[in-house]
């Protein structure tokens, strides 16, 4: 068993909070990790990933090679496809559609979307609007951990001890908002047709 997963964003978007709850979820089920992390100069609008490497047996590096990625889970759709190279034959790209317009040259999302919808394994969806739907405008790095959960090999269950314990000390105010986001990504996923 082995999920190999890069996590995509810019600054300010919780990249590292997907990342810490996958990692979290994962030790505790007694999987063997790896971490390689990137800050965009640690500025908010700078970019973020990370290359997170899940296995049942140990793993020799901490970076993802091009052509292995299982999981692109972008939270701003064009740092999704700056990423395309690392996905494999059978990977999936869990993305946002809201954009984080940060440069000039910043593409119009029509151009963007019609390089994510020709991919085999794509999700493409508005968190910010789900997350600010639910109550918790904060909450869309956790709606897209939701979408992308089914394709992590990691079960619902093991997903939310994670969330609990990266929240715990926040409280349980805080922990069942973005469990409830985490389950509204879910469920989208749990919509799609067989094969997308």
């Amino acid at each position: 068993m082995k999920t190999d997963l890069i996590l995509a964003g810019v600054g300010g978007q919780g990249i590292l909070s997907i990342a810490a709850i996958v990692g979290a979820a994962a030790i505790e089920k007694g999987l063997y990790l790896k971490q390689s992390e990137t800050h965009g100069m640690s500025q908010r609008g700078g970019a973020v990933v990370s290359h997170l490497r899940i296995a049942d047996r140990p793993i020799a590096s901490d970076l993802i090679p091009q052509g292995g990625a299982d999981v692109i889970l972008s939270v701003e759709p064009m740092e999704s496809l700056r990423y395309l190279p690392f996905l494999s034959e059978k990977g999936w790209v869990v993305t946002n559609s809201t954009m984080f317009n940060n440069i000039p040259d910043y593409p119009e999302f029509e151009l963007i979307e019609k390089e994510i919808r020709k991919l085999p394994h794509s999700v493409l969806l508005d968190a910010d609007a789900i997350a600010r739907k639910l109550g918790h405008p904060r909450g869309s790095n956790m709606v897209m951990l939701g979408a992308a959960s089914p394709f992590l090999r990691l079960s619902k269950e093991e997903i939310i001890g994670g969330i609990e314990m990266i929240f715990r000390r926040k409280g349980p105010d805080v922990i069942k908002a973005n469990i409830n986001a985490f389950e509204a990504g879910l469920e989208i996923s749990g919509r799609l047709p067989e094969g997308k």
